[in-house]
């Protein structure tokens, strides 16, 4: 792999990290190191969220940019006399994508050992349980290991933490990133980065760009931020379905990798706060950001929660068109990444108390 810059450096880390629903901290450690320049204050609510605060005007609107740490993965629920590990869901999987994929279990000491995810080979299955998606109750991880007392000798115990092993790759396509957990450690690094490039801009607002916990398990970790928050205005910057591989229709979904970013106006979790909508379309229009619109009817992000916080905050999803996601890695464009920084960094020069009392009460 070619010599990576700052921005694939970061990205790299991020998406490396190991960090499943209620055990985020690895990647938190590493969003934490690349907000501590640009931030006046950093801090966690009570469930593991990360708070970094950036003060424009002390008497501001305050803006919440928020991504989400914990990626979709596995937790260790039995171990079988023979060393084999049975495990459950942690997040939404498709059984179709599981078997034969190399898996990381990671250890309260923080060792990390290697698996894989098994079934019973198809030569011995009835014709029929061929055609058939094997249930997750029939798979099981294999270490290695002869017995369950060694397991235990390793350090493994019901809880541990599952997630894919696989390591961050700039693709033949330079603008093209393949990694695991993209979902969503690419909206945790354009939080990120949105505050980098706010570090010398004037702007009349409190921005904080958050690093959500349990998004994958019911957008938990959003609520109890943005309670901590009271935000004014909220922003969710998660993945999006890409339409652009075979098989998938523009009716399913039309978002293209490098078209910009997605504007999602209806999902599973809110309809987009209209008045925002508006003006997000007029800033990326003004500034000749691409940008394409989508619907994501079965799937939702942590602005489902922000919308629905205290008495409402006006909120919104931007979404980064990914491939493949919900699996152990998808592919996006560096283009789409970049854009969405911008496009919210243009947001926030341009909004005021004034401007947002209008997009609240218009």
């Amino acid at each position: 792999m070619a010599e990576l810059d700052h921005t694939l450096n970061m990205l790299k880390e991020l998406t490396d990290a190991n960090g499943i629903a209620g055990n985020e901290k690895a990647p938190r450690e590493v969003m934490r190191r690349y907000l501590e320049p640009f931030a006046d204050e950093i801090e966690q609510d009570n469930l593991g969220s990360l708070i970094a605060k950036k003060v424009g005007n002390e008497n501001g609107p305050k803006v919440m940019i928020a991504g989400h740490l914990d990626e979709v993965g596995f937790m260790v629920t039995q171990i079988d006399d023979k060393g084999f590990i049975k495990f459950q869901t942690v997040g939404g999987w498709w059984s179709h994508v599981m078997l034969s994929q190399r898996v990381t279990i990671t250890t309260r000491k923080g060792e990390e050992i290697i698996g894989i995810i098994g079934s019973k080979p198809p030569h011995i299955l009835p014709v029929d349980a061929r055609k058939k998606t094997v249930d997750l109750k029939d798979m099981f991880i294999d270490i290695g290991a002869t017995s369950k007392d060694e397991v235990f000798e390793w350090g493994i115990r019901p809880g541990d933490m599952i997630t894919p092993y696989f390591e961050f790759n700039v693709l033949k396509n330079e603008k093209m990133l393949l990694a695991k957990a993209w979902d969503n450690r690419i909206g945790c690094a354009i939080a990120i980065d949105v505050l980098r490039q706010l570090k010398d801009v004037k702007h009349e607002n409190i921005v904080y760009a958050v690093g959500n916990v349990q998004e994958e398990v019911g957008l938990r970790g959003a609520k109890t931020a943005t309670f901590k928050i009271q935000p004014d205005i909220g922003f969710a910057v998660d993945v999006g379905v890409a339409g652009d591989t075979p098989g998938i229709t523009a009716k399913e979904a039309s978002s293209k990798l490098g078209d910009g970013p997605q504007i999602i106006i209806y999902d599973a979790s809110m309809v987009g706060h209209k008045g925002l909508r508006d003006f997000v379309i007029d800033i990326a229009e003004e500034n000749k950001i691409p940008f394409q619109y989508e619907a994501i009817p079965g799937g939702g992000t942590d602005a489902g929660s922000i919308h629905i916080t205290a008495n409402g905050v006006p909120a919104m999803s931007i979404g980064v068109a990914t491939r493949y996601i919900h699996s152990h890695a998808a592919i996006l464009h560096r283009d789409d990444y970049e854009n969405t920084v911008k496009l919210i960094v243009e947001i926030i020069k341009k909004l005021d108390r004034a401007t947002v009392n209008k997009i609240i009460f218009d």
